[in-house]
């Protein structure tokens, strides 16, 4: 296909070849189906529909209606929620509109240490999370790597926050969402799941349902979900909320008109109605068996790729993982994260580098790599090629300095994935 724009258009087709060859292992990264991306790229981008479905400010929106309804009752089937709000154009804004919802600038909230695991979102002084409001954090203890839920309930008593986050992007354990709402109640407090990592693991009962037990969740729509970039919030059914009351009938009705508010015109103008179709078609598959077997063996991939990893000696935080992701510490490889995903990506083999708790570098340097298997799994692979993959990454971090070897490591890589097209034509 001919396009006026060479430069840009190449450059797209240069992405698709890196894509097509390269073993992809960002925790945060997967590949959506040719129908999710064929509606990403859809007609719907041409229309403009601030509001919501059948209360837009816009004409012209009867179809957009149709479609955005259909997303969010898809969504509510799959999480089965009470409540979804579909327009969020990023897990970071469904956050962003949490917080304008339920605090107001200067109140307390208690996250998850960005270096320890947490997210930007969760308090960072960097974000606007820690700039408008007052932070405290809970993390990891040093010697197990895991989060000790007497400790955090400690700092809630001593902190007393209004909002408790729960959620991680660097955690490899399952969170007990059980336990934090106890918590959060113990000091009436709100709290919020962010499962943007675990969403399609918790969506299929892999994973303890945070939905089940959060005041409110928010979630990306990619990563486990295997749907296009974008967010949603999420409230669950009948439970009781801080404010003494059950979460149905008009409490209900208020707290979603507060959630609503909080994306349009909180933060947000027009949704992206091209998203919003393609997130309903990520939700259709969500809902499939075949989902149900693709998140099974995300997990399985991960759990075998961890004790490749221990087998060689490699330090992940905590010691394995109940999800999709590790967090490898490589102090003991002498070796930063920084330089081990530039090596790793010479070899076509995606990492990112990424903070370990108490890190002694910067977090542009870091000590550590995040490691993930969604899209990878997506593929095709199986947990009999997770000791391939795991040897590819031992040699090239053994000898990052060395170009000839990671060429020829670069090479076994593209021979592997080669069997595994990323769209089947």
């Amino acid at each position: 296909m001919s396009y006026n724009d060479k430069e840009i258009f190449d450059l797209i087709q240069e992405e698709q070849e890196r894509q097509k060859t390269g073993l992809e292992l960002i925790a945060s990264e997967n590949y959506v189906s040719t129908d999710v991306l064929a509606a990403a790229g859809s007609i719907l981008t041409n229309k403009y529909a601030e509001g919501y479905p059948g209360k837009r400010y816009y004409g012209g929106c009867e179809v957009v209606d149709e479609i955005e309804t259909i997303a969010i009752e898809r969504a509510k089937e799959l999480f089965n929620a009470e409540y979804v709000n579909v327009q969020p154009h990023s897990g970071s804004q469904a956050n962003t509109a949490v917080f304008h919802a339920c605090l107001k600038p200067g109140e307390k909230i208690l996250g998850f240490d960005l270096s320890h695991g947490g997210h930007l979102t969760h308090g960072s002084p960097v974000n606007f999370s820690g700039k408008l409001y007052e932070t405290s954090f809970y993390g990891v203890e040093k010697e197990t790597g895991l989060l000790n839920y007497d400790k955090i309930q400690s700092i809630a008593e001593k902190e007393r926050p209004k909002l408790i986050i729960a959620g991680a992007s660097a955690y490899s354990r399952e969170i007990d969402y059980e336990r934090f709402r106890e918590i959060a109640d113990s000091v009436n407090a709100i709290l919020l799941a962010d499962i943007a990592h675990p969403a399609g693991l918790i969506a299929k009962g892999i994973l303890q349902d945070a939905v089940a037990y959060a005041h409110i969740c928010t979630s990306t729509t990619h990563k486990t979900l295997r749907g296009p970039r974008g967010g949603i919030i999420i409230m669950g059914k009948d439970f009781e909320n801080p404010f003494g009351e059950k979460l149905k009938n008009g409490n209900l009705k208020k707290m979603s008109s507060l959630l609503n508010s909080g994306v349009f015109p909180g933060n947000q103008g027009g949704p992206l109605e091209h998203i919003i179709a393609a997130k309903a078609v990520a939700f259709k598959e969500a809902l499939s068996e075949d989902f149900l077997k693709y998140i099974v063996q995300v997990k399985k991939n991960a759990k075998v790729m961890a004790e490749e990893f221990v087998k060689r000696e490699y330090n992940i935080i905590s010691g394995g993982t109940d999800n999709h992701m590790m967090l490898i510490d490589l102090r003991n490889k002498n070796i930063t994260g920084k330089q081990a995903e530039e090596a790793l990506g010479k070899a076509d083999i995606t990492v990112n580098k990424n903070m370990v708790p108490f890190d002694d570098q910067s977090p542009f340097v870091t000590s550590g790599i995040r490691i993930g298997t969604a899209a990878i799994t997506t593929r095709g692979l199986l947990e009999s090629d997770m000791s391939s993959i795991v040897k590819l990454i031992d040699n090239v971090i053994s000898n990052s300095e060395d170009e000839n070897y990671i060429k020829e490591c670069k090479r076994l890589v593209n021979q592997l994935i080669s069997d595994f097209p990323l769209y089947k034509v």
